[in-house]
């Protein structure tokens, strides 16, 4: 063999990856809007997270509030509620998970649940677990908690699950004080 089909078979692989790179930059340059005009737009971005001004909520009451098209319950719980809810034996609860992403992987104990230690601030989606309802609350149903009038679920003081077709707790939505009287959903 000669040095020149050397040379030869060495430009056709050089022809052959050349085309073939600028292929895949062709396709890519052609996918790309595609995929681009899929992310979020801008003002969908902005509502990915809400601040609320708790200031006003009164020990024992709650207020509710619209954060991704869904209502989102934020309730000071009273020293009885409080400690209703952590008297409870984990053994008896339908689901055992805290269903709160701020504490990943914990099991649904109160102090899991909640946004502070002491277990005042609770921050719960709205949204009953069964097929989507919005739960009664200020002590409603069998546990003194949420009550979903359309199938029967009882939530205890928690949030818990304790009676009633809802497979999983109230789920509790990423959230933090950003200072003493503001919490960020999102």
């Amino acid at each position: 063999m000669s040095h020149a089909e050397d040379n030869e078979g060495t430009r056709r692989d050089f022809l052959y990856y050349a085309t073939a790179g600028a292929g895949a930059v062709t396709a890519g340059a052609a996918v790309w809007p595609l995929v681009n005009q899929m992310n979020p737009s801008a003002d969908v971005k902005a509502l990915s997270s809400i601040l609320v001004d708790v200031s006003g909520v009164e020990v024992g009451t709650q207020i509710s509030v619209m954060f991704l098209g869904k209502p989102v319950f934020i309730r000071r719980r009273s020293q009885e509620e409080i400690d209703e809810a952590r008297a409870v034996d984990l053994s008896v609860l339908i689901d055992d998970s805290s269903e709160n992403p701020n504490k990943p992987g914990t099991d649904a104990a109160d102090q899991n649940r909640t946004m502070d230690e002491n277990g005042e601030w609770l921050v719960m989606m709205g949204v009953c677990t069964h097929l989507g309802c919005v739960p009664l609350g200020d002590g409603s149903g069998d546990f003194n908690g949420w009550f979903c009038p359309c199938h029967g679920s009882h939530y205890d003081t928690a949030g818990r699950i304790r009676k009633g077709p809802a497979p999983q707790n109230l789920h509790v939505p990423v959230a933090e004080f950003t200072d003493a009287t503001t919490i960020k959903l999102g």
